[in-house]
């Protein structure tokens, strides 16, 4: 009604105004009634501002009721739930005190299974079984990141996967798979895995990579004796007794195998020294094999000389017999003279090289401790650089000290024992040639000794 009213005012100001508007006064009397409409027209327009004011104080004073009856029904109900959260602290005391009690030390034992969880993952990880059970694997690392305890149902899991594990690591088990070869492709072929520790496929050595879940030929395989010996595990019948080759590390010792240098890797390391010591050692072993053919053959001649009545040229011992002459007598001291000339003629055909050879084995093992001193120097280098936190670092030098000493003396000892032989035998040939020229001045002396006749 109120607002009906004021509605209705409204429109009758806005009519009166208008009006006004329209016909302005013309004289006085106009301008009176002009006043005095005004004054009823601000009259209704008070009223109507009355009436807008009134409606929107009671409308005011409900919304301060309404809210007063919310805040006291909110007041009241947080009462309520304060006392209820109060006592349900007190029952979550109670409780946690009763669970404490009654489980005991349940909590040492989810410890541990956690802790067994996350080991056995690792473990289980690794292992070759997993080519063939990648589940076990999710399912253990959803149970190591949970939270909550672990339930019966989870510890069977665990429990079954660990039993798995150890009944596979007793079987030989033969399957077809994929596996990525040395040059990088992937390729079906047929796989003997021993246990969950070495797996090999026609002859070659295979890892697992957790990463990809596949198994990859290694670059570089072991010593061939190793690899005939896996093919022959594979190609032996079932049921049958074979040696084979296992790594109880899962692949850790196999790896470290592979990363032996070989014979050129270890006669790198030398570098140029290690080269150069190779080289002299290659110059001596021609030098003596050439002088024990050599040797050979003049001792061949000097026998066949001793045995022969004619003298031969061809040889040291048949020049020196060509000295002396049967039918003639010579003087003694002078038929010395000339058998130790002819002996001296051939004493250095016969030790050629023997020089050589002590030299070169003198500098190998000088040039041994040459690439000694230039490693160590380089090994200094890198630790002033780097300092001694890398290992890796150092191995250059240190391996360069090493390996040149060991080809030193690898050099240098066959040497020595070359050189001791031909040494012994070409005394023993001049030991012979001694022999025959003293003998042929004893025959001298005595023809020259000898009566005459008449």
């Amino acid at each position: 009604m109120k607002k009906l009213l004021a509605i209705s005012l409204g429109l009758g100001l806005l009519i009166n105004s208008l009006q006004v508007t329209a016909a302005p006064p013309a004289n006085i009397d106009q301008l009176l009634e002009q006043v005095k409409r005004e004054r009823v027209l601000e009259q209704q327009q008070n009223k109507l501002r009355e009436a807008e004011f009134l409606e929107a104080r009671d409308q005011q004073a409900r919304l301060l009721r309404e809210a007063r009856s919310a805040l006291a029904s909110e007041e009241a109900r947080t009462a309520s739930l304060n006392e209820q959260f109060e006592e349900n602290e007190l029952i979550i005391i109670d409780k946690e005190a009763q669970l404490q009690e009654k489980s005991g030390s349940l909590g040492e034992l989810f410890g541990s299974v956690r802790q067994m969880v996350n080991d056995s993952r690792s473990v289980l990880e690794s292992s070759m079984t997993s080519l063939h059970n990648r589940e076990r694997i999710e399912q253990l690392n959803a149970l190591a990141e949970r939270q909550q305890q672990p339930t019966i149902d989870d510890l069977h899991l665990l429990w079954i996967s660990l039993q798995e594990e150890m009944t596979a690591s007793g079987k030989v088990v033969r399957f077809e798979t994929d596996i990525i070869n040395a040059a990088g492709e992937m390729e079906s072929r047929e796989v003997t895995r021993i246990g969950v520790f070495t797996a090999f496929s026609d002859g070659k050595f295979l890892r697992y990579l957790p990463e990809t879940g596949n198994l990859v030929e290694l670059a570089r395989q072991p010593v061939q004796r190793l690899r005939d010996v896996a093919k022959n595990f594979e190609t032996a019948e079932a049921g049958t007794l074979q040696p084979t080759v296992m790594d109880p590390t899962r692949g850790a010792i196999m790896a470290l195998l592979v990363q032996t240098p070989n014979l050129k890797e270890r006669i790198e390391q030398g570098g140029w020294i290690g080269f150069i010591i190779l080289g002299l050692g290659a110059i001596g072993l021609l030098i003596a094999l050439q002088r024990f053919v050599h040797l050979i053959l003049v001792e061949r001649g000097v026998k066949r000389q001793q045995k022969s009545s004619e003298v031969s040229m061809k040889n040291p011992l048949g020049r020196i017999l060509s000295v002396y002459k049967e039918e003639l007598a010579q003087d003694v001291e002078t038929l010395s003279l000339k058998l130790d000339e002819a002996i001296l003629r051939e004493t250095p055909s016969i030790e050629r090289g023997l020089v050589t050879l002590a030299i070169l084995a003198a500098i190998a093992p000088m040039l041994g401790l040459l690439g000694t001193v230039s490693g160590m120097i380089e090994t200094f280098q890198s630790i002033t650089l780097f300092g001694t936190s890398d290992p890796k670092l150092m191995s250059g030098g240190i391996s360069q000290a090493l390996v040149t000493t060991e080809l030193g003396l690898a050099v240098a000892i066959p040497l020595l024992l070359i050189h001791s032989a031909l040494s012994s035998k070409s005394n023993r040939l001049i030991q012979i040639l001694d022999e025959e020229s003293a003998s042929i001045v004893a025959r001298n002396a005595e023809k020259q000794h000898e009566p005459t006749d008449g």
